[in-house]
Order: C-alpha cells, then sequence, then structure tokens
C-alpha cells in the first residue's frame, strides 16, 4: 500500500491564491476585545487560522517558476510543501532554507553550482510562501521559529533523508542553527549567514541601544494594526524596499525581484510573517506543543557539528558581530568574510562562495 508522503508529484509551475476568506474564528482572543474589533484586527496574543487569512493581493493568478530544478510537491507535517530540486537523485543531499522577504531563488545560483557537482539540492518555500499550503484549514497560521524548524525536520522525514548538509540565509539560517543544535544526527554539517540566529526571548525582550533599535523598525511596523495591513497592501513594495535596504549595494534588477515577489502572494503569507515577528516580541503567543522545544532553543544550545558562517560586507540589515557568537560553535568550525558588496542575502549575491562553503563544510 504506498503511504501519502510517497507519492511526490511534478507541477505544472502555477499556484492559483484561494478566494478572500472572512476574517473570523481568532485563537486565544482577549475578553477584552469587543467582536468589532476580532472582526478586523489581527489580536497581539493570538494565533490565526485560515478562516482569519487577509484576503489576498489583486491580481488574479500568480505565477511560480524557478527555472534552476523541478518545482516538487510532497505532504510533510502540517504542510504540502512546495519545494525545487535538482542534481542526482542519489547524491549527498543539501537542504537549502530561505528567508523574509525572500524565496527559493536565493539560491538560483547556488543550486546549479552544487548539483553539477553531484549534490542532491532541495530548496524547500517555507511555510506561507510559494506553493506550500497547510493541509488543513485548521491549523494556526504559525510563524514561530519551532514551527518552522518542524517544518524542515518533517521534510527531512517525508523525503526519507535520515541526514542532510544544511544551509540557511535569514530565516532559514535561524531554523538551519536550530536544526544543527537540537537535532545534531539529522545534520552533516551546515553553512549559515549572519552564524548564530536562536531566539531566547527572555534576552530579546530587552531594549536595545535607539540606533540598533532602528534597524528593526519593521518589526514594531508589524507589531500594530496599521502594520498588518500596511504589509497585505503593499507586500511587494514593501519587500522591495527591505531587499534595497537589507543589501544597498547589489543591483538586482526588476525581473531578479518579480521572480521571488510572486511567493508572497501565497494565501498565508501576511499570517505568516506579522506572527513571526511579534512572537519575537512578546506580543503573540505560539502553540503550545512547541513549548519543549522552544525552551531547549531558549537556552541556547552549543552547535558541535562542523559548521561554517558567512558574512558580507555590505549587509544593511540587522546582525550580530561574528566575535559574538563564535563560542556557539564548539565543532569544526570557519567563518568568512566576503567582501564586495555582499549584503544580506548573501547566497543570492554571492552564490559560487556560498556553494563553495557547503562543498567545503562537508568534507571531513
Amino acid at each position: 500500500m504506498t503511504d501519502r508522503n510517497d507519492m511526490i508529484d511534478t507541477t505544472d509551475l502555477t499556484g492559483r491564491r484561494g478566494a478572500a476568506l472572512p476574517r473570523r474564528q481568532f485563537l486565544r482572543l482577549g475578553a477584552s476585545l469587543g467582536a468589532a474589533t476580532a472582526a478586523a484586527a489581527l489580536p497581539l496574543t493570538g494565533l490565526l487560522p485560515s478562516a482569519a487569512l487577509a484576503a489576498p493581493a489583486a491580481g488574479g493568478a500568480i505565477t511560480i517558476a524557478p527555472s534552476f530544478g523541478t518545482l516538487k510537491h510532497i505532504d510533510a507535517g502540517d504542510l504540502r510543501v512546495g519545494y525545487v530540486e535538482a542534481g542526482p537523485a542519489d547524491g549527498p543531499p543539501v537542504l537549502l532554507l530561505h528567508g523574509w522577504p525572500y524565496d527559493v531563488h536565493t539560491y538560483e545560483g547556488v543550486t546549479p553550482l552544487l548539483a553539477a557537482a553531484g549534490y542532491r539540492v532541495i530548496v524547500p518555500y517555507a511555510r506561507g510562501y510559494g506553493t506550500t499550503r497547510f493541509l488543513s484549514a485548521d491549523t494556526p497560521r504559525n510563524g514561530q521559529q519551532a514551527a518552522l524548524a518542524r517544518d524542515a525536520i518533517a521534510l527531512m522525514d517525508a523525503l526519507r533523508l535520515p541526514k542532510a548538509i544544511i544551509g540557511g540565509c535569514d530565516w532559514g539560517a535561524r531554523t538551519a542553527g536550530i536544526l544543527a543544535a537540537l537535532w545534531p544526527e539529522r545534520c552533516q554539517a551546515v553553512v549559515s549567514v549572519s552564524g548564530y540566529l536562536l531566539v531566547d526571548r527572555q534576552v530579546n525582550a530587552a531594549p536595545l541601544p535607539p540606533a540598533a533599535e532602528l534597524q528593526w523598525w519593521y518589526q514594531y511596523y508589524f507589531a500594530t494594526e496599521r502594520g498588518r495591513l500596511g504589509y497585505e497592501k503593499y507586500r511587494a513594495e514593501f519587500s522591495k524596499q527591505i531587499w534595497q535596504l537589507a543589501s544597498p549595494q547589489w543591483r538586482f534588477d526588476d525581473a531578479t525581484f518579480a521572480r521571488s515577489a510572486a511567493a508572497f502572494d501565497n494565501p498565508d503569507h501576511v499570517a505568516i510573517v506579522v506572527h513571526n515577528y511579534r512572537w519575537r516580541l512578546g506580543l503573540a503567543d505560539g502553540e503550545s506543543r512547541f513549548d519543549a522545544v522552544e525552551a531547549r532553543i531558549g537556552a541556547t544550545p552549543e552547535i558541535a557539528i562542523p559548521a561554517i558562517t558567512l558574512e558580507g560586507d555590505a549587509n544593511g540589515a540587522p546582525h550580530p558581530a561574528p566575535a559574538n557568537y563564535r563560542r556557539k560553535f564548539t565543532g569544526r568550525y570557519e567563518h568568512r568574510d566576503l567582501t564586495g558588496g555582499i549584503g544580506h542575502n548573501l547566497p543570492q549575491e554571492a552564490p559560487k562562495a556560498f556553494a563553495q562553503a557547503i562543498q567545503d563544510v562537508a568534507r571531513t
């Protein structure tokens, strides 16, 4: 009998967004909020099920057409995951994880290099991006770090990958670090842009100097209902602004941005992004089923597997100094600083350097 997780299918590379949905069924709605508020606002202490999703942006169908591999789908955990695959099926597996506001195209230059070198490369759309969809309308649209990490483990299980080299940037670097620290038996090695990004919410509650807080302006914007509505209405414009601020010397063209921006038309996108940043600030709850994992992450465990961390010389996004996280890597470790105006989206801006790091970290 065939298990549903064995049923991997290719797609015609076209995804269609769902119709607008009514705003209802908010979880953990505070008793002090009236019915009118519940109908209009995402509560700062709750999670959104699919019935409370924002209506998708105008424009009809979206086209998801990565040019650097085959787009496939598989049921894994809470999701039907859309992912790009390239390289030989029997090659050493590499799992590459993107962040916000980016998508699988973060690795459009990295993937063919690794595939040509004999690696099996898997690049999934995270929850709320591209063709990835929730299997149940009742699953909370949760963006907390433990949920994203569990998604990655569920995908590896569905693909029957006992172990892989993990690479990540932005949110994906955080997920890669969590896998390396909490599930080292599933990780051959790790490559992480900006190093160690695991979030301890108690530490995160402490205020930063004003100049540092200014870099997180969008986090505070998302904490408001105005911010949620603004991102819903202007998600492409907002994301392009972040690209420009985070990589001030990257001269990407409109076509490059448009390929990634299509992934933000996912009907769960706004809910996932807003919840991610509200959760970090302690303004939204996570799911209790992830409490044990969050407790382990919050202890900021060391990473003992082989690791390479990377940083660009023109990263305009908030990021820690390499010296601040060096002690968290206790296994074979190397840090590489890239020059030449490389910004936050390092794998897309410097694909050869990132692909080389993957190949180097894999060597024993």
